[in-house]
């Protein structure tokens, strides 16, 4: 049986600095059968163009379209919409993907029936703070019991990193919600589960991600996480889970505290940040054991910073409007 056309998307704008070892990934693949590669670019103005004339000079099969609004779900829908394959690869334009990446994901479809399967985005930081904060996303401490953050056993589950998906089932679905600056893979799993499909993590398909390098740029990235996770889950309620509500749960316990500080009651205060700064110190500790690598010891401020930015965005939520089908039933 002939092997299925695999389609790489890749939504990017100004990722000049990644962008060619990404695709070179991609070409290296050790898939039996024809991959072509998509990238939608939101009108990059670092060089990012250029790169990507020069590569599609370079590689047949690859080509690039243009995506105006530079937002993630725009991209990738129109990145899927000018893609054949029948199978649909996610990809960023700063993840490089193993060579065995896109053959055992393939496999990974056809022996479970899932209509997405993807793996665990493996933190993996350079310098002192990015080790750290590459630190505080793969334990169980800092993200709770999602798989695709620190692996496990393969099966369903809710998400998963990047995505390989089956062509039919995803367009069924309505491809990305463009209303969605963030979450919009997490929100699509949700319709893809509600038509019937099983999104399915194996913890072979690890893809190497570079974290943010400041606790600035770290804040920034969670503060939109928890915003638009709230926004999700008034789309969606019955999506919620516990580990969603336990950062903005422990926001309101930490101004509770602040307050009762001010109070006869002030030994009322001691509680909730005394039990975290030991929950904080256990994680560190095991961390430290398991690696040998002093920037462990900055994990409690990147863990901190991931829970209280989350915790604040997801109480603050995104104020657009709900319930939208911007970006939904397209047909193929």
């Amino acid at each position: 049986m002939a092997e299925e056309l695999v389609s790489v998307v890749i939504p990017v704008r100004n990722e000049a600095a990644s962008i060619e070892a990404t695709i070179e990934s991609i070409v290296a693949q050790d898939y039996p059968g024809r991959i072509e590669i998509v990238v939608a670019d939101g009108l990059s103005d670092d060089g990012t163009r250029e790169i990507l004339e020069g590569l599609s000079a370079k590689h047949e099969g690859f080509r690039y379209v243009d995506s105006p609004t530079g937002r993630t779900p725009n991209g990738l829908n129109l990145a899927i919409h000018a893609s054949r394959g029948d199978i649909i690869v996610r990809c960023d334009g700063h993840a490089e993907l193993p060579p065995d990446y896109v053959r055992t994901a393939v496999a990974v479809l056809n022996e479970t029936g899932a209509v997405n399967v993807g793996g665990r985005q493996h933190a993996v930081g350079v310098g002192w703070m990015q080790r750290a904060i590459a630190y505080a996303m793969t334990s169980r401490i800092g993200v709770g019991d999602a798989r695709f953050h620190y692996g496990g056993k393969a099966g369903p589950v809710d998400t998963v990193y990047l995505g390989v998906f089956r062509r039919e089932p995803l367009f069924a679905a309505g491809l990305f919600d463009e209303e969605l600056t963030r979450n919009q893979d997490y929100e699509l799993n949700i319709r893809l589960r509600a038509n019937g499909g099983v999104v399915w993590f194996d913890p072979r398909l690890e893809v190497v991600y570079r974290p943010r390098s400041s606790l600035r740029r770290l804040g920034l990235q969670y503060f939109q996480y928890g915003n638009w996770k709230r926004r999700v889950i008034r789309m969606h309620p019955a999506s919620t889970r516990l580990r969603q509500l336990i950062p903005p749960l422990f926001v309101i316990g930490l101004l509770a505290s602040l307050v009762l500080a001010f109070t006869p009651w002030r030994l009322f205060a001691l509680p909730i940040p005394c039990l975290y700064l030991v929950l904080l110190g256990a994680g560190t500790a095991a961390q430290l054991w398991r690696t040998r690598d002093a920037a462990a010891l900055a994990m409690p401020a990147a863990v901190a910073t991931m829970h209280v930015a989350w915790g604040v965005g997801f109480l603050m939520g995104a104020q657009e409007q709900v319930g939208t089908t911007a970006g939904r039933g397209r047909n193929p």
